[in-house]
């Protein structure tokens, strides 16, 4: 498959950070720290202890979910761009209605504990997909177009609430390349073990049938109050990159976030 150029606005590298634009970069550290600090908070209340799930989950299974998460990934890929059409588009319009219906996705794939679970996972990544390419739209960029859904994608290797991961992935940022079909199967390859991490938590809060309706309509809830913050945060630090010095931009982020974690002791 090829996938075309991404047609970017010109970047200015020239002009220099403003006190504005500091601010804003600011603020998208500070969201950053917000969502996970209080995802984390959701999913362990809903899910109680991940670790012991996690130990549940039958070792096939276990083994099985770096696949799950990329064959996930490459279909809501694929149905998140078609669905922006039609029908499906007057039904799922905005971040409230993504929200609805992920949190009734989550429920009903628990009702039947790890199988169902498993199947509703594409269900549960599309819904998070689609409200990541709304988002985009909110920061300006085209989310019918190939290139922003390569962003949306990449939103993804944020990994996800309790992975200890640092959150957008900045090397991404500033990335304008031309992807080809091999170039968009390295990029899932990178982002997909991200994205297992997170799965394997919302399957383990899952495993237990009936039960597993529950934790999976909060941890649905969850991630993808998750995932739209880190877009937000990433389609944030793009725009800003094209209005300011891109390196100036990053180097406020990353300072912003260290602030942060010297000021919560360390915590992300």
């Amino acid at each position: 498959m090829t996938v075309e150029a991404p047609q970017m606005k010109e970047i200015n590298p020239d002009r220099p950070l403003t006190e504005a634009g500091a601010a804003a970069v600011a603020a998208l550290a500070q969201r950053q720290r917000r969502a996970n600090g209080v995802l984390m908070s959701a999913v362990n209340y809903v899910g109680g202890q991940v670790e012991d799930g996690l130990r549940r989950l039958p070792a096939p299974v276990r083994g099985q979910i770096d696949n799950a998460a990329r064959r996930a990934l490459e279909a809501s890929y694929q149905a998140a761009a078609k669905s922006r059409d039609g029908a499906w588009a007057q039904v799922a319009s905005g971040d409230r209605a993504h929200r609805v219906l992920a949190t009734i996705s989550g429920a009903l794939g628990g009702l039947g504990g790890l199988p169902t679970a498993l199947a509703e996972l594409p269900v549960a990544t599309t819904m998070i997909f689609r409200a990541v390419q709304g988002v985009a739209a909110e920061h300006g960029e085209d989310p019918t177009t190939e290139a922003t859904r390569i962003e949306c994608l990449r939103v993804f290797g944020a990994g996800g609430p309790g992975t200890q991961d640092d959150g957008v992935d900045t090397t991404f940022i500033g990335a304008r390349l031309s992807l080809t079909g091999p170039a968009l199967h390295g990029l899932l390859g990178k982002v997909a073990p991200r994205f297992a991490a997170v799965l394997s938590q919302k399957l383990a809060t899952q495993a237990v049938p009936v039960l597993g309706a529950a934790a999976g309509a909060g941890t649905n809830f969850a991630f993808i109050r998750f995932y739209t913050e880190m877009a937000h945060v990433h389609f944030g630090l793009r725009k800003l990159s094209r209005e300011f010095n891109e390196a100036q931009v990053l180097d406020a982020f990353h300072a912003a976030l260290a602030a942060g974690r010297l000021t919560s002791g360390g915590s992300t």
